[in-house]
């Protein structure tokens, strides 16, 4: 999941911002900050730093198993940090 992020942000950092915890959830809120030092989307790094949040839902089974999980992240915000999209 993060081997592309690592290559373009070998500085990569998740900070989790919030957490809750129940007997088969777990829901936490991220800010992960980098700078592109390496190529992203097929283009070359830049040396811009980006900064954006998200969040993320999972599910698990009475083993301990995870059977579901969902979330969302502003990778259009960083995207636009990058200069890599003009919307």
């Amino acid at each position: 999941m993060f081997a592309d992020p690592r290559a373009a942000f070998p500085d990569l950092h998740v900070a989790v911002e919030h957490l809750v915890a129940t007997d088969d959830e777990l829901a936490f809120a991220y800010t992960i900050t980098g700078t592109r030092l390496g190529p992203l989307m097929g283009r070359p790094a830049t040396g811009r730093k980006a900064s954006y949040r998200g969040m993320r839902i999972s599910r698990f089974d009475s083993d301990g198993k995870l059977v579901e999980r969902w979330g969302s992240s502003d990778e259009l915000g960083m995207l636009r940090q990058l200069g890599l999209t003009e919307v």
